[in-house]
């Protein structure tokens, strides 16, 4: 297994394998790992004929077989894409446990003149690729590439290319705030200076323009934390709420932090069911229209009863945790699986 960077090492030297799976939360890194192979397979001007893309998500085995096995025109080698290729995903249907089999075994036998390349989104952050199975099965006859996140500098400059390509320039301080504050997703960063040029059209960017636009990370770990309770994923679950608990043993502030989000939920609902559209719940709950679209989003996942329950469980939590000598940890997953038993 390898990440981004041994890749393109690879490339340089000129080191190409007969296929790869790439996996990872950026699907914009993984895109441009990808480029990197196909500019250096595919001759410039015949990419219609010798680059061929299937869609992962409806694509058969038979499909990809057929595209691998034609022979390439024009040139020594051909590229065979199957973007977000689910059936690579740890738990599937059956349809894709039978797309993975057939894929198992057709990689050990895969003609020279083609270069598979296939890849898949994790769910979310906590996943990785050594929890995946089928990927350290598949990995003793295909190169597997994970898209790691970049380390720091190297991070900080394609942050600011991404800037740079859009025609505006930041100061290295608040480039510096700005790569700390926003989520390591490419796709989710060049949204995010779209919004925050849009915003700052014809000034310097301040860090007070960045705090206004872009959530704390906390926040958005509560956010998610939330979205699991939603989904019942319940080991998703409990492996943040004990990774924020390692981040910051504070039991009372993340309760709080929970209950406060459910509350501003139950608000949004409330006028959401009252008719009330997202430039008037901004304007009520003086909330940035960014958060309040993505709150609004969120409630649709939780009735109004639901959200009641839930912040009376996060209250009785508190309670205990205040008044008694009781295990937080144990208090704190037993709050979880309460969430999970509460029905729309």
């Amino acid at each position: 297994m390898i990440n981004i960077e041994n890749l393109e090492n690879e490339i340089k030297k000129g080191v190409i394998d007969n296929s790869y799976i790439f996996c990872g939360l950026d699907e914009q890194l993984i895109k441009e790992g990808i480029e990197l192979i196909k500019s250096k397979v595919v001759e410039p001007g015949f990419e219609d004929l010798n680059y061929i893309k299937l869609d992962g998500s409806t694509t058969t085995f038979d499909e990809i077989m057929n595209a691998c096995e034609t022979i390439p025109f024009m040139g020594e080698k051909k590229v065979v894409l199957v973007y977000r290729a689910n059936f690579l995903k740890d738990k599937t249907d059956s349809t894709d446990k039978k797309t993975y089999g057939e894929m198992s075994t057709y990689l050990k036998d895969m003609p020279s003149y083609t270069v598979l390349i296939m890849y898949y989104l994790f769910n979310d952050k906590r996943e990785t690729p050594k929890k995946n199975r089928k990927l350290i099965t598949l990995g003793k006859n295909c190169k597997i590439v994970h898209s790691e996140k970049l380390k720091k500098d190297k991070y900080y400059k394609k942050v600011e290319e991404v800037f740079k390509n859009q025609g505006k320039e930041i100061g290295k301080n608040e480039l510096r705030y700005f790569s700390e504050k926003v989520q390591n997703n490419f796709d989710i960063i060049k949204r995010e200076v779209d919004k925050l040029i849009n915003y700052t059209y014809g000034r310097e960017i301040q860090k007070n323009d960045i705090d206004k636009l872009i959530p704390n990370k906390s926040e958005d770990d509560i956010f998610d934390l939330v979205d699991f309770i939603a989904q019942k994923k319940i080991e998703n679950a409990i492996d943040l709420m004990d990774e924020l608990l390692f981040k910051a043993d504070q039991h009372m502030l993340i309760i709080v932090s929970i209950e406060n989000h459910f509350k501003r939920l139950y608000e949004v609902k409330v006028l959401m069911l009252n008719g009330k559209k997202l430039d008037q719940i901004v304007s009520y709950l003086k909330l940035h229209p960014y958060v309040c679209e993505k709150t609004m989003a969120q409630c649709n996942r939780f009735s109004i009863k639901q959200l009641q329950q839930l912040m009376k469980i996060c209250l009785e939590t508190e309670r205990k945790i205040k008044s008694s000598s009781i295990d937080k940890q144990t208090e704190m997953e037993l709050m979880l699986f309460k969430t999970f038993m509460v029905n729309k």
